[in-house]
């Protein structure tokens, strides 16, 4: 009994210091916050705005402020959406978007819209129809890209005043229903043999060329051929005049003779027995040639 008694009066003794411990330790607990470096933390003073605590060691008011919001600021990625529009040139096409964002001021996120996601999702449906509106479905096909960089800008502008930062803005896909399709497939099948009539109608168009060109150049060099033959038959007979002019008849006379003993000669040269008829007048021509040659020799 003496010890219960002692203890009980220890703790009677010392009670409140125990209370002024319980209460400090609970106040630390209570007006420090530590905030991850992926989070922010909106904080409120009796249901309205105090502060924003960035990551670390933050000190706030216990009992009076108190954590209202934990916002990560992670970026995220909204759930691919598909959603219909129509071309300038009046074709269904249904789009699939997807889009990246992160939130920058958690107060404005927390305090001006109740769902992000689905707000974002339905702005972005609305600014993908009202571009793609604007386009041919050529130009959505060919200028991606562009598109893509249009629609981004839209976005931020649109969701600024959430405290929104919108990342990466993507078209994933273009689809066309099945009655385009086969138009298309048409249009293209018509087009690739439009192209191979005119490569065929080129290529027929340059074989006659090439043709017309092999033509000309046969054409030339037997004219230059021709040509040359004539000069050398014109310089053998200036040859030929010049000789008699410097040696009198008998050079001509020479070169007959000459002429018709390499006639002679390859006349009987051929294989076989030859028969060779000739008028008195060759035999008498011949018998000049062979004295003209004996008097040269």
């Amino acid at each position: 009994m003496d010890i219960e008694n002692f203890i009980l009066g220890l703790l009677e003794n010392n009670l409140i210091y125990l209370l002024l411990a319980a209460l400090l330790i609970i106040i630390v607990v209570k007006g420090v916050k530590i905030v991850p470096q992926s989070e922010k933390y909106v904080i409120e003073r009796f249901g309205r705005l105090r502060a924003v605590l960035g990551p670390g060691i933050n000190l706030i008011v216990p009992f009076i402020d108190r954590v209202a919001h934990e916002i990560s600021i992670l970026e995220r990625q909204l759930p691919n959406a598909s959603q219909d529009a129509i071309t300038r040139d009046n074709v269904l096409v249904q789009v699939e978007t997807s889009v990246f964002y992160r939130i920058t001021e958690p107060e404005r996120t927390v305090y001006r819209i109740r769902d992000v996601d689905p707000a974002i999702a339905t702005t972005v449906a609305g600014i993908v129809r009202a571009e793609i509106g604007k386009m041919d479905l050529d130009d959505v096909q060919a200028n991606r890209s562009q598109l893509i960089t249009t629609i981004k800008a839209s976005v931020e502008d649109a969701v600024d005043d959430w405290g929104i930062e919108v990342t990466r803005a993507e078209i994933l896909d273009v689809n066309l229903d099945q009655a385009t399709r086969e138009a298309m497939l048409q249009q293209l099948n018509a087009e690739r043999a439009r192209r191979a009539q005119v490569t065929e109608a080129e290529g027929s168009k340059r074989a006659v060329e090439l043709a017309a060109d092999a033509e000309l150049y046969a054409s030339e060099q037997t004219a230059k051929a021709r040509r040359i033959l004539a000069d050398a038959e014109a310089y053998a007979t200036q040859m030929v005049a010049t000789a008699i002019n410097e040696n009198g008849l008998e050079a001509a006379q020479y070169q007959i003779a000459l002429k018709q003993v390499e006639a002679l000669n390859k006349l009987g040269a051929g294989e076989g027995k030859q028969t060779i008829v000739l008028p008195a007048q060759a035999i008498e021509a011949f018998g000049d040639a062979f004295k003209l040659l004996r008097g040269r020799s």
